[in-house]
């Protein structure tokens, strides 16, 4: 079900470093101390992405991989992008183990 923007307002708050597009998107972008951290990470992005059925769109530029989220069949936001964002923020922890930063 398609969220409001009070309650994407509220979701938002839950996901550090998540913004909001019109309140159509969340984008995080993440930065990685190699190049090679951030394709671990985008590969990691693709395996849960493809266990939910629930794809961001992902931009790889050198060692900064931006994520953004949206949910085609509802036309807007919905609770599975913040869940999956939460995934991909996990991810990142594990990945970068220090090494990198969210930007």
């Amino acid at each position: 079900m398609k969220l409001g923007n009070t309650d994407i307002d509220q979701k938002l708050a839950e996901v550090t470093g998540w913004t909001t597009d019109d309140h159509k998107w969340i984008v995080r972008k993440y930065r990685f101390a190699s190049f090679m951290q951030g394709i671990e990470f985008v590969n990691k992005v693709a395996r849960l992405a493809e266990a939910v059925n629930h794809h961001p769109m992902i931009a790889i530029d050198y060692k900064m991989v931006t994520l953004r989220l949206t949910s085609w069949h509802a036309g807007g936001l919905t609770d599975l992008d913040f869940e999956s964002a939460a995934k991909f923020d996990q991810a990142f922890t594990d990945i970068a183990a220090g090494s990198g930063s969210p930007d």
